[in-house]
């Protein structure tokens, strides 16, 4: 009768071990499952933020636009009189 409650207690004893490892490396796993999760959102945004910049470079590579901008600052082509309508006094 010894023998049989010494191997219960063994047994028990191997599985509070066994349950103990399982739980440590289930929270690790838990943990990076987590970290993954972070890690690929910010490469998610990263993505749309790299799309938005692609465009916008797009949009200034064209010549529509590079003429537009230069255009609003008050720049000319070569052989264009410039001109500026002074305020409108509304008369």
């Amino acid at each position: 009768m010894r023998w049989e409650r010494l191997g219960r207690i063994s047994l028990l004893l191997v599985l509070g071990i066994v349950v103990v490892l399982y739980v440590e490396h289930a929270t690790a796993y838990l943990a990076s499952r987590a970290q993954a999760s972070r890690q690929q959102r910010t490469v998610d945004a990263l993505v749309s933020e790299h799309a938005r910049l692609t465009r916008i470079e797009r949009s200034l590579l064209d010549p529509t636009t590079i003429v537009a901008d230069a255009r609003r600052l008050g720049m000319v082509r070569p052989g264009e009189i410039p001109y500026s309508v002074l305020g409108s006094s509304g008369r």
